[in-house]
């Protein structure tokens, strides 16, 4: 829905923001200049594309939005997962008290559910799973009883320290995610995407990696849910989404790295938010792309995977400057060799990294 539709879904849409605190409440059922704003306020508050459109995924997340703990009993059911901010904030909460339900990610899934189970247990309520009338009233009377670290972030970094600096062994899923055909400066996202995921598949296979890509060159791209369940199922250890930008301003350039992160749950990928900042600053070191940094999105295909996952922007398509290195073999090499870099960094021991820039494929051989 955008700017100028009118009907139910618009009134249902107007509903919701005016609940949520960010539009005044109208009988009106149109999709005006006001309701644009409110969504892109939302969206920006949210780690959303910031487009003033109200997709799928953004109507969605405005729906789950308006729950609060308690505003309704919350159970597991694998065919129809519940989601919204009282699920995040039963995740705070629990994660915060010591149980492992995963990540924060406002999905209850069966990670939730069993950390729940162990709540109750602990708790001496019946243990069932579902968060009703007894097991809120336990959440209010109990206090946090862990101190001192996040414990789900001490979780992550000590399975890090567990699985060893070397590769070989560990899973990759690459998602050579752009499937534009269109030409731009003579060159398709789709046919480059693909290209820079397959030279970084054939350096991870040389290391000792487990590698796979989401689809094959002539294979349509799916949704997000469907990559995202084909890494869950491969239990990979890592996700590398990638993608070319581009934008209707040709001055538009550079590369960034995005990661799963949500300011309004008070939560993100610890090992996602490193893992996008050794990528950034590799790329950056290596190249003459511009620095857009890394930064915390909410999209379903970060938030979906289990793993720490990251999408790369590795330049924009729309720019002269970017397209005229990104038409060039070599330099696709150079970003293929960053990303397995930053990879290898990732496990490595304080004591044992390098210099950002500095360590070269060969030198992974040695380690690995």
């Amino acid at each position: 829905m955008k700017r100028g539709d009118r009907g139910p879904e618009v009134r249902q849409l107007r509903d919701n923001l005016a609940r949520l605190g960010l539009l005044e409440e109208t009988l009106s059922d149109g999709f005006d200049r006001a309701v644009e704003q409110a969504v892109r306020s939302f969206q920006q508050s949210r780690g959303l594309t910031v487009d003033g459109h109200a997709g799928d995924q953004t109507f969605r997340a405005i729906d789950e939005a308006h729950w609060r703990l308690g505003d309704r009993a919350l159970s597991f059911s694998a065919n129809h997962l519940m989601r919204g901010d009282d699920v995040a904030a039963l995740q705070n909460r629990l994660s915060g008290m010591g149980f492992d339900i995963g990540r924060i990610d406002g999905i209850y899934g069966s990670g939730t559910a069993r950390g729940l189970a162990e709540f109750q247990r602990a708790a001496g309520i019946s243990e069932d799973g579902t968060c009703g009338p007894a097991t809120f009233s336990a959440l209010a009377r109990l206090a946090r009883t862990v101190t001192g670290g996040e414990p789900q972030t001490l979780r992550i970094e000590a399975a890090i320290g567990r699985s060893g600096p070397s590769l070989t062994g560990k899973t990759v899923v690459i998602d050579p995610a752009g499937d534009s055909q269109a030409l731009v400066f003579g060159l398709a996202e789709s046919s480059l995407v693909f290209d820079l995921a397959r030279r970084i598949e054939g350096r991870l296979f040389a290391l000792g990696v487990s590698a796979y890509l989401t689809r094959g060159e002539a294979s349509p791209k799916e949704g997000d849910a469907e990559r995202a369940a084909f890494a869950n199922r491969s239990n990979a250890d890592l996700f590398i989404s990638i993608h070319l930008d581009s934008h209707q301003n040709p001055h538009a350039s550079g590369v960034a790295t995005y990661f799963y992160g949500n300011d309004a749950h008070g939560a993100h990928s610890i090992m996602g938010e490193r893992f996008a900042s050794l990528v950034q600053k590799e790329i950056c070191a290596r190249t003459q792309l511009l620095d857009c940094r890394t930064h915390a999105m909410t999209w379903e295909l970060l938030r979906r995977t289990k793993m720490p996952a990251i999408r790369v922007e590795c330049g924009y398509l729309t720019s002269p400057t970017d397209a005229e290195q990104l038409a060039l073999p070599a330099f696709r090499d150079v970003i293929a060799e960053a990303i397995v870099v930053a990879i290898q960094r990732l496990y490595l021991p304080g004591d044992r990294d390098s210099e950002t820039g500095t360590l070269r494929i060969s030198d992974l051989r040695r380690l690995n």
